[in-house]
Formats: structure tokens, C-alpha cells, sequence
């Protein structure tokens, strides 16, 4: 099936570049994590899909070594040489290009430089990862231009790689990764510490995955989430030398942890009990999407957002209200925070046939109570990335 591009991306790199044949496009999703929160540098389990918004990057291969680049986004164009890659303080957003052409070269590939338009319909700060869509989209772009053949793990991790070293951005590994391994309908299972992965149904006729984003973000996210992490590397070292066999929480069943958690302080207890039980809970969800019980792993979704509020403490006032509208309307199987917290989305399940009335009212309601419009955006579980010849 052929890629469908946006014609504003196609017809600002013939403005900017030339119509001249032929070129390519490489096509990469954003996407939402379903259930698995704050598990990931735990070495738990993530249970993301993509989601049908992309990051498009339309380019052509060019002689010499200067990279050319036009956003069609910020109307803004930027280039560098391959033989001298620094970060962009004036174009923050080819950062995640320059960034990837970094990696890959220190990896040993060897890169042929090329002219591209990039466009983007993943919302930037939402949650749904623009900026890893933005990277896979890159590296792809690079591969067909340099005609490299990299493994979709490894080209997962050098992505992530560049977001870590060069961005400045310490993401794990589930954006790259499910932007790359996705298939249309399906949720994907992410072990984080082996990156062994399992595509799950997700029958978006049946039910819609909607994301509210509640537009606050408290400043305290980033040192409280360094605490958080932190507070879970004291609870696996506590738990260890009690138990043969734990490096990190994800090595810690349920039993285990009740068993072993009066070794524990209060704050860490909490900590580590959200972790432990929510990758039980992800464990559970496989099941419930094998057999399309969306009721069951809608209260699974429930639950995570309560342990991540009352245990993890990452909630705040704007999400809590948020998933409380949801959670009351006609058709809510599920509503949770995704992400780190502290502002940012909520990600729900709602039956197909809610769908459109639950974002009228959920919307409304949460400006009437904070007087601040949220961005909804109703999501199917896409494919993920390609590069085609136009």
C-alpha cells in the first residue's frame, strides 16, 4: 500500500529543492503508551502503539557532505556539514537530525548527505513523542540515502542514543522502539531490559484510544522524577540484599514484595510498590487484549493511574480532574496520566461509539473547572515507519 503524504510536505521540498525525480519520503508515528508508566528504567514492561500522526521527512540524495534542511513546521531552513556536526542553538528542531547523523557515523556507517522538507503532524509537547518520530524518520532517511542495511533494534538504540547524548533529553527506549515496530491495529509489548517485543490486537473499530492533553506542566517534574529514580535504585538495592537475584524492580514479583517490603522506608515502600505492581498490571493487560476484553483492561488503566497518584505521586490537580471527567462519561472503559506527570496528557479508552461526545464534553467540562482549553486528539493504532519512492 502506497505511503500517504501529506501534500504540504511533498510540495515544500519541490519549492525548496526542485521537482527533479526522483525522490523519497520516510515516514515515521508518534505514539501513546496504553499501561506501563515510570517501569521502563526499572527494566520493567511499556505497552505502547503508534498512533496515526507522522513525521515526514521528504528528501533526496545529494552529492558532497552539506545536509540541507527546510521545516515545513517552522518555516525555518537550516543545513551542516557531516564532517562537523554541533548542536543547533538557533534551529533546536534539526538537532534531532544532526543529532542522529552523530550516532550513526560514530557507530562506523558512513552517510551520504541529502536535501529534505520535514512535517510533522505529531503534536510537539503532547506526549505522543514528535521527537522520536522525528529521529526514526531521520535515520530512515539516512539508511535509503547511504544504502545501509541497520537492524530496526540496533537503529532503535542509536536513536535513542542521539536524544540522550546529543538532545539532552534521558528518554528510554519505548518512542524509537514502538515508532519502528509498530503494525496497524495492534498495541506492541516491550520487555525494556531485553527489548524483546510482542504485538498485541487492538481493534480501534471496536474502541478509540483518545489522549487529552491538560496544557499545564508544573515546573518540579524534573527533580521529582530524578527522585523517583533514585528512590527506585534504593528499593532494588534494599530488596537485594534480602533476595538473591535482584538487580532491579522488575525483578520483584508481588509476593515477593509483600513479603520483603518491611525492609523498605515509607517513601521508598510507595515507590517501589507502584512499580511492582504495575508491571503486573501490564502483564495482565496482554491477556485482556488477546482476548478483547477492553472492559478488563480498561480497570487495569484505572488502576495504574491510581497507584501512579496515590504511590508514585507523579499526578497533579489538572490530571486527577481530567481523568475524573473521563472516567464519568457514557462509554470511559479506562482514562490514566501517560508520561513522566506533573502536567502534561491523560490517554483513555472510550468506546467507538462515545468517542465523539466524550471529547465534546471532557473539553468542556475541564475549561469550565480551570478555565484552560485542553488539545484532545482521537488516535488509531498505526504502522510503523517506512521510506518509499515518490
Amino acid at each position: 500500500m502506497a505511503m500517504n503524504v501529506p501534500d504540504q510536505a511533498a510540495e515544500a521540498f519541490e519549492e525548496q529543492f526542485g521537482a527533479e525525480k526522483p525522490y523519497f519520503c520516510a515516514r515515521a508515528p508518534g505514539r501513546v503508551n496504553l499501561i506501563g508508566e515510570h517501569t521502563d528504567y526499572n527494566g520493567g514492561f511499556v505497552m505502547p502503539m503508534a498512533v496515526d500522526r507522522s513525521v515526514w521527512s521528504v528528501f533526496r540524495p545529494t552529492e558532497g557532505r552539506e545536509v540541507r534542511l527546510w521545516s515545513v513546521n517552522y518555516e525555518e531552513e537550516d543545513s551542516f556539514s557531516l564532517d562537523d556536526i554541533e548542536k543547533s542553538d538557533e534551529h533546536a528542531w534539526s538537532n534531532y537530525v544532526r543529532g542522529v547523523a552523530r550516532v550513526l557515523q560514530d557507530a562506523g556507517h558512513s552517510l551520504q548527505a541529502f536535501e529534505a522538507a520535514i512535517y510533522g503532524n505529531v503534536p510537539i509537547g503532547a506526549g505522543l513523542s514528535s521527537s522520536a518520530a522525528m529521529e526514526v524518520s531521520s535515520a530512515l532517511a539516512f539508511c535509503s540515502a547511504s544504502d545501509l542495511e541497520i537492524p530496526a533494534k540496533e537503529l532503535a538504540l542509536l536513536c535513542q542514543k542521539a536524544e540522550n547524548n546529543f538532545v539532552g533529553v534521558n528518554c528510554g527506549i519505548m518512542d524509537q522502539f514502538v515508532s519502528l515496530y509498530a503494525q496497524q491495529d495492534r498495541a506492541v509489548l516491550i520487555d525494556c531490559r531485553s527489548l524483546d517485543h510482542r504485538l498485541l490486537p487492538m481493534n480501534t473499530d471496536t474502541v478509540r484510544v483518545i489522549v487529552c492533553d491538560t496544557n499545564v506542566h508544573h515546573e518540579l517534574g524534573d527533580s521529582a522524577y530524578n527522585e523517583r529514580r533514585a528512590s527506585c535504585e534504593r528499593a532494588a538495592a534494599a530488596l537485594g540484599e534480602v533476595m538473591a537475584g535482584v538487580e532491579q524492580l522488575r525483578d520483584v514479583s508481588r509476593d515477593q514484595f509483600k513479603q520483603y517490603s518491611h525492609v523498605l522506608n515509607d517513601i521508598t515502600l510507595k515507590r517501589a510498590r507502584h512499580v511492582v505492581t504495575e508491571n503486573g498490571r501490564v502483564r495482565w493487560a496482554v491477556e485482556k487484549l488477546e482476548d478483547e476484553d477492553y472492559e478488563g483492561f480498561g480497570q487495569l488503566m484505572n488502576a495504574s493511574h491510581d497507584s501512579l497518584r496515590d504511590d508514585y505521586e507523579v499526578s497533579c490537580e489538572e490530571l486527577d480532574l481530567m481523568v475524573d471527567i473521563a472516567r464519568a462519561q457514557e462509554g470511559t472503559l479506562g482514562a490514566r496520566m501517560t508520561g513522566a506527570g506533573f502536567g502534561g496528557c491523560t490517554v483513555n479508552l472510550v468506546r467507538r461509539e462515545n468517542a465523539e461526545k466524550f471529547q465534546e464534553v471532557v473539553g468542556q467540562k475541564y475549561e469550565e473547572e480551570t478555565g484552560i482549553e485542553p488539545d484532545i486528539y482521537e488516535c488509531r493504532a498505526a504502522s510503523g515507519a517506512e521510506v518509499e519512492q515518490m
